[in-house]
């Protein structure tokens, strides 16, 4: 409902309650790290797409996402691996 809203900053704060009551679900974390990074809130967005990543390696939009959020903060050295990552998990290649 606040997605479709794009009230991003209070589906924050309704998700961050759900992801305190079910911290290792991987679905409400990244909808709140979603989020969070509509609402330029990134390193918020940062912090809880580390947490995903660090469990599930392999999350591909968690991947995506967490390099697009260094990115938008200029951090383009720290983004490119997790791009990377999330290319070849999604099943494209750069070819650089």
């Amino acid at each position: 409902m606040f997605f479709d809203a794009k009230e991003y900053a209070a589906a924050a704060r309704v998700l961050g309650g759900l992801v305190e009551e079910v911290p290792e679900q991987t679905g409400p974390r990244l909808l709140l790290a979603r989020s969070y990074y509509h609402s330029a809130q990134l390193r918020r967005a940062e912090e809880e797409l580390r947490v995903i990543v660090e469990r599930d390696p392999v999350e591909h939009y968690a991947r995506l996402m967490l390099g697009r959020t260094l990115q938008r903060q200029g951090r383009d050295d720290e983004a490119r691996p997790h791009l990377r990552i999330a290319a070849a998990l999604g099943g494209s290649f750069d070819e650089e």
